[in-house]
């Protein structure tokens, strides 16, 4: 039997997939296929290239400060010039190209290159083209018998892959990649278990975030996280009806470049799949 996960976003408080994985690799759970959106396509890509979990959350400890670090893109004077593909990015975006250039680095310690190049297990990463409005994933393993090939990218650095699919909008540049401009895959597919199962996954573990309650102590970060929780949950009611197991994580209103609430993030995964750890076991 093949297991699956699948990874979703959420800004920094995907380091709490790792955690989750911890738990997992310490109790005898095996993944085969890893899929993960936005930042879970950063642990995702990370696990599947042959990093321990733990050793991903020193990673993300090493980088977090220069991956949310202002890199702002050039002014542009109108958004046409974007619809008509000239090379742009707004003022005062981040252009990711830090994040792009760490994960680089790291795959190159291990051999790879780009995400075609992995072998230890299959890996989707979805991401989203503004331009046509269509879902892309970024693989090593093109699904057998699958329609619309062209959807399925291989030929891609593991950096510009995680870079593409975590440009979360208003927050980061559109990246571009041979002709297209991928946006955060969470636009379409926040929690990739459709993709996961194309892949050979008899059983897939959901992973995603709870949603923290808003009160009269809120401040515009909460509300903008609840918003993206909301939009989330609702774009993969279809996955996680196909998931057969959803590990839900707190993770104590963690905003999403909350670079201070890493530890507490990491902490929360690893415990709430102990928590689970019976009926995982059971899938």
């Amino acid at each position: 039997m093949k297991l699956g996960i699948a990874l979703s976003g959420g800004g920094i408080r995907g380091i709490a997939h790792a955690g989750a994985l911890k738990a997992m690799e310490e109790n005898g759970i095996k993944i085969d296929v890893i899929g993960g959106t936005s930042s879970g396509s950063l642990v995702a890509a990370l696990y599947a290239i042959g990093y321990s979990p733990y050793y991903i959350y020193i990673l993300f400890k090493r980088y977090a400060k220069d991956i949310v670090a202002i890199n702002s893109g050039p002014i542009i004077s109108g958004i046409g010039n974007f619809m008509m593909n000239k090379k742009v990015c707004i003022s005062g975006l981040k252009t990711g190209e830090s994040l792009e250039r760490a994960y680089d680095n790291v795959a190159i310690k291990k051999g790879i290159k780009k995400i075609k190049d992995i072998t230890k297990m299959s890996l989707v990463i979805p991401s989203v083209d503004i331009k046509h409005s269509k879902e892309y994933v970024f693989t090593n393993n093109i699904p057998k018998n699958c329609e619309n090939e062209d959807r399925y990218i291989t030929d891609i650095t593991i950096g510009r892959a995680v870079r593409a699919s975590s440009c979360f909008p208003a927050v980061f540049c559109p990246c571009d990649f041979m002709g297209h401009k991928f946006l955060d895959g969470a636009i379409l597919d926040n929690i990739p278990v459709l993709e996961v199962k194309k892949q050979g996954a008899d059983k897939v573990i959901a992973v995603n975030f709870k949603a923290d309650e808003i009160d009269e102590n809120s401040n515009v970060m909460d509300i903008a996280m609840k918003t993206i929780d909301i939009m989330g949950n609702k774009i993969s009611e279809k996955s996680l009806k196909e998931s057969d197991f959803i590990l839900t994580i707190p993770t104590d209103k963690a905003g999403l470049l909350d670079i201070e609430k890493l530890d507490k993030c990491y902490e929360y995964g690893y415990k709430t799949t102990m928590e689970n750890l019976k009926y995982l076991k059971e899938i």
